[in-house]
């Protein structure tokens, strides 16, 4: 059965007649756990909720004032659903409704649930997706889960399931607001570690009553939790709170998230210059580090900054914006990493340092990867490799789960960041400070030119990553400093080196472009510290992977060392046919030849096999076949040797199949046999479902490849015959 036919989704009106409508309905009706969606399309709010005893919640729900005002409700309900499944598909159907935005969720944000449980992945997962797609038929939802999974409402949603070494930090700073003899509270954390999302999350908690948290899933040792946030609502009933963002461009993004929050503002949001505007209870700083000082400001920021100095009775070369808040907030929150100050006007160190030997001021340490998917073994890399520390022992950085290449042509890497753009979304490329700035006058000229390749900086500072056209341009740090991408190619220019006799990197700073950042540099370790913060930065943007172009030779040569290259010839293994079986042997089958059960087909001399590294697969039900063509080299470069699973049931929607038919014609493969992704819509009738139609799409960069439709009545010998699994 596939799993769109596992669940359904009823619709009701939501008013005092709907306990006795459900009383005929067996999963609604007997103590089954399912999951609800209240809304009301006028008011553009719902609420997501999950309950084993659906009439008792409804009639809760009826008495509730806010929840009255909704009008329908969708109940989603199955034979395979229990407590575990309920609890995730209510949390995820929260997270991505949030990141859709088209309703505002009356939920708070806190007891969503985030746990392992039997078939999480194999088939809830799919049931959700399925769910999403229905939802979408009903007009619940509007934007596909790809499209939410790469906006920035999603990203920095309030509804996320925190992590062990985020709740932690949540309960630093939760008793540090409540406690009296507590003004300020540190948060450190590396790029990466959540600090935004848990800012966000801790705003959203303290603007949402608490009737609309859900506690039923605490245990024991987890209530403590709920009981700091009770005591923190009575103690803050309604507080007058700020989230302050110095960076004009991130500040714009996470004021349109709050936007479409229940119970938060676009205006909570705001730059230092407005905390002086009025006193608050709570300020929470993010990127604290970016806060400034006035040195080497210019026009207007000089003459705002001096002016907001007289008004507080500061000193103007001795304060910062740092004292502004410290002035203005009955208690303040401080995200801070000192390793993403990156300009000579940022707040010192030597203030935060003494800011925390304050006796009023608690710390947290956040130190979960959250970003990057290659974790905390890539972030402690890129430590190593910019401070000249990696281990001898240590050879080419290797990683199963994330994209890390050096590029020796800067055509291939801007080349494969458009391919990592059509395939994902959010590729863009990075570049350190060794250009100028000229087309910011003459939009005709290029800024950025390598080899045969001319590339302009961004033209716009605000939310460039997500503007039209960005693709084709080159960000900088102040235009993707706390923002997230799927693949960042990053491009180490001039100003940076590598002493191959003192083995050690340098800094050419005559080859350095940024005013803003050079001038008034106290000295070249300064300059040192700042460049290299802004490279640590810029490489830990991408979520899947990250490529890297250098234009310096020498120091190219040196990454060289640790960084796999784009290309090389020893990037894969070796691969052997022979006619001789092995235990690490597979069968290859020539697609010219073999028959549709892709068994005995071929005569014994015409059998191959491809011998796999010892132990590399369990080779059960494994076969390998070439692939020649351009329908699929999105995923499968022509002439690639490829790995397949023979299939054997189960879900294919989704996935890459090599398939069989006498209806199929293929511009590759010729008759009978084709590779590509596989969907396909049922009919569902009292005798069960049957396929109406299967489409086989192509996953290419020629629009020429059109999908492979195959109608009902073509459909009789369709088989599938194995699931993609690599390529080899």
């Amino acid at each position: 059965m596939n799993s769109s036919d596992q669940f359904e989704i009823n619709r009701y009106d939501f008013n005092t007649r709907l306990p006795d409508k459900i009383d005929h309905r067996i999963y609604e009706n007997d103590q089954w756990p399912l999951v609800y969606i209240l809304s009301d399309g006028i008011m553009k709010e719902a609420y997501v909720g999950e309950t084993t005893d659906m009439r008792a919640r409804m009639k809760t729900h009826l008495a509730n004032q806010r929840k009255q005002r909704l009008t329908v409700v969708h109940l989603l309900s199955s034979s395979l659903f229990n407590k575990s499944a309920t609890l995730d598909i209510e949390s995820n159907l929260i997270r991505y409704l949030s990141g859709d935005g088209y309703y505002q969720l009356q939920n708070g944000n806190l007891g969503l649930a985030n746990h392992n449980y039997y078939n999480k992945k194999e088939l809830y997962w799919e049931i959700f997706k399925n769910i999403w797609q229905r939802l979408r038929t009903e007009g619940i939802a509007k934007q596909s889960l790809k499209h939410i999974d790469n906006s920035d409402l999603f990203k920095y949603s309030p509804y996320k399931s925190l992590s062990k070494d985020q709740v932690d930090g949540l309960k630093t700073i939760i008793r540090g607001l409540i406690a009296d003899d507590a003004k300020n509270l540190l948060i450190d954390g590396g790029a990466g570690t959540g600090k935004t999302v848990l800012a966000i999350f801790l705003f959203k908690l303290i603007h949402t009553d608490l009737e609309d948290f859900n506690f039923t899933e605490f245990g024991e040792e987890e209530k403590e939790l709920p009981q700091l946030v009770a005591v923190l609502k009575k103690k803050y009933p309604q507080p007058k709170m700020a989230l302050v963002v110095p960076m004009a461009s991130f500040r714009k993004t996470l004021s349109n998230v709050f936007k479409h929050v229940k119970g938060l503002k676009a205006s909570m949001v705001i730059g230092p210059s407005e905390v002086i505007k009025k006193h608050y209870d709570i300020v929470l700083v993010d990127e604290s580090h970016r806060l400034r000082r006035r040195v080497n400001l210019s026009g207007t920021h000089t003459s705002i900054f001096d002016r907001n100095m007289v008004q507080l009775g500061l000193d103007k070369y001795k304060d910062s914006e740092l004292n502004w808040i410290l002035l203005k907030s009955r208690k303040a929150v401080f995200f801070y990493d000192a390793n993403q100050s990156i300009k000579p006007s940022d707040v010192k160190k030597e203030d935060f340092q003494r800011l925390r030997q304050q006796p009023d001021t608690r710390e947290e340490q956040l130190k979960s990867q959250f970003r990057v998917m290659g974790g905390i073994d890539y972030v402690n890399f890129i430590d190593q490799l910019l401070s000249v520390s990696v281990p001898k022992t240590k050879g080419i950085f290797q990683s199963k789960v994330y994209e890390f290449l050096l590029f020796h042509s800067f055509e291939d890497m801007v080349s494969q960041i458009k391919k990592r753009e059509q395939e994902y979304s959010l590729a863009r490329l990075i570049a350190g400070y060794a250009w100028k700035w000229v087309s910011s006058k003459d939009p005709e000229q290029y800024d950025i030119c390598i080899g045969d390749v001319q590339l302009r900086w961004n033209r716009t500072s605000i939310d460039w990553i997500n503007s039209e056209g960005s693709i084709e341009e080159v960000g900088c740090i102040h235009t993707t400093q706390g923002y997230d991408l799927n693949y960042a190619g990053v491009i180490f220019g001039n100003e940076i080196s590598y002493d191959k006799i003192a083995q050690r990197i340098v800094i050419r700073k005559e080859n350095y472009h940024d005013k803003n950042g050079k001038n008034a540099i106290e000295n070249a370790e300064q300059l040192h510290d700042f460049i290299l913060n802004i490279y640590k930065t810029i490489l830990l943007r991408g979520v899947r992977g990250t490529y890297i172009y250098v234009c310096d030779p020498d120091l190219r040569d040196y990454f060289a060392q640790y960084i796999p290259s784009f290309g090389a010839a020893d990037d894969k293994e070796e691969i052997t046919l022979t006619k001789e079986p092995d235990e690490n042997a597979i069968p290859f089958y020539d697609l010219a030849v073999a028959a549709g059960d892709f068994s005995d087909a071929q005569t014994v001399g015409e059998v191959q096999y491809v011998l796999l590294p010892h132990n590399m697969y369990d080779t059960n039900d494994l076969f390998a076949c070439k692939v020649v063509g351009e329908s699929m080299n999105r995923i499968i470069p022509n002439g690639s040797i490829c790995l397949f699973r023979k299939y054997s049931g189960g879900s294919r929607n989704g996935k890459i199949v090599l398939a069989s038919a006498t209806a199929i014609q293929d511009a590759d493969f010729g008759s009978y046999y084709t590779i590509k992704e596989y969907s396909s819509k049922k009919i569902v009738s009292e005798g069960g479902w049957q396929h109406e139609k299967i489409i086989l799409n192509p996953l290419s960069y020629d629009d020429k490849y059109k999908p492979i439709v195959l109608e009902e009545d073509t459909l009789t010998d369709f088989k599938v015959i194995g699931i993609f699994e690599r390529v080899l």
